[in-house]
């Protein structure tokens, strides 16, 4: 028996929705400008502070990720002015796309794909492009599984360079910390359809006061993604251009079950998660990408690059009993898979991602002990 309704999608995004956000984004539609829509926006953008870390009000797009991306550029930098981004994969290389399509001068600092960007990194390379404006990072790098130290980044921008510090935040905000404020970052931006368990759509970005007095400042043509439209609606409980109401309604729910489970038990258990898949598959003797200490608690990649085997055919055989896996991207694309388990992902969902990956390799001929990678993370997870 094939049920499609029981498939586990163990993909970085989008993830799997609760039944209570679904539910919630089921309630019947309102006017999106009456009363109701509005103290829907407060509440949620209220519970967003505590997301992004700042007393600041976040605003909320109707859009992917990358409009919130291509917002913090076209808001904080225009043409003529020089930008740093940093790229440990494909999304940082996204930020450097977008910065470079807007006429920006760009300074490129490329990270080896599976390692995170150092301090002193970037400390070096800031200094060697004071007339930087703007630095680029991004805090898990999807396309990688690395967690950049992001908190240790803003302060060598802050150390060297009046630079803004903007922050991708899009694949594990809502299962890391985040602590915008004191970390000094300017512009943290995120989206729905990852830790936060809800559909593609919407777009979350906190601004600093320092990054107003600049994006003020701007002469840079822009519309839909205009910031200060979106600060002057949201300061009256508002939106300047049609919000997706469902969706605020699942945000709602996210933000609250969410905050019931508890925010450092929100992250305890990411980590923990993705301990249980690291210790999974290096029993079962599959390479990592990253190291430890660069390990993302959104997403875990296995390196196919050093295996007799191939990645495809390892997503292939998993998808034929059920389980969906992500593969690489731009050159590691066919040469990776990742694992995704961030938002609505539990220790049993590991558990089963990595028996079904156990039988995916049996099939494959891969020389794997059925039950090793379900057994070391069943000690990981029982503190064993």
């Amino acid at each position: 028996m094939n049920w499609q309704d029981k498939a586990h999608l163990r993909i970085p995004g989008p993830t799997p929705i609760p039944l209570r956000i679904q539910q919630a984004m089921s309630q019947p539609m309102i006017g999106h400008r009456g009363q109701a829509a509005s103290r829907l926006l407060q509440e949620c953008a209220t519970s967003l502070r505590t997301l992004f870390g700042t007393t600041h009000t976040p605003l909320i797009l109707t859009g992917s990720g990358t409009s919130a991306l291509e917002a913090a550029v076209t808001n904080a930098v225009q043409p003529g002015d020089e930008a740093i981004v940093v790229v440990t994969g494909a999304f940082g290389d996204r930020f450097a796309k977008i910065v470079e399509r807007y006429g920006i001068a760009l300074h490129r600092l490329d990270v080896p794909w599976g390692t995170s960007c150092s301090p002193e990194q970037l400390a070096a390379f800031v200094q060697e492009h004071p007339r930087a404006k703007a630095v680029f990072l991004t805090y898990c790098e999807t396309s990688t599984a690395v967690l950049n130290p992001i908190a240790d980044l803003a302060k060598v921008v802050r150390e060297h360079s009046d630079a803004l510090v903007i922050v991708d935040g899009v694949s594990c905000l809502g299962a890391v910390p985040c602590h915008m404020d004191d970390w000094q970052v300017d512009i943290m931006v995120t989206g729905s359809q990852k830790a936060l368990m809800l559909p593609p759509g919407l777009a979350m970005v906190a601004v600093s006061e320092r990054a107003w007095k600049r994006i003020e400042q701007q002469t840079q043509p822009r519309f839909y993604l205009d910031l200060t439209a979106y600060k002057r609606s949201m300061e009256q409980h508002s939106a300047p251009y049609t919000p997706a109401v469902s969706l605020l309604y699942g945000l709602k729910e996210a933000l609250l079950m969410l905050e019931e489970e508890g925010w450092e038990n929100v992250f305890a258990r990411h980590q923990r998660l993705m301990r249980m898949t690291r210790a999974g598959l290096r029993a079962l003797g599959l390479p990592l990408l990253t190291s430890d200490d660069d390990a993302s608690p959104t997403v875990t990649a296995i390196d196919g690059r050093q295996t007799a085997w191939d990645t495809e055919s390892l997503r292939k055989h998993m998808s034929e009993m059920n389980v969906t896996i992500a593969g690489g991207q731009q050159h590691l694309k066919g040469q990776i898979a990742r694992i995704g388990h961030m938002g609505y992902c539990d220790e049993l969902d590991v558990l089963t991602v990595l028996g079904v990956l156990e039988m995916a390799c049996f099939k494959m001929g891969v020389p794997v002990e059925l039950g090793t990678g379900v057994k070391a993370a069943q000690e990981v997870m029982l503190h064993v």
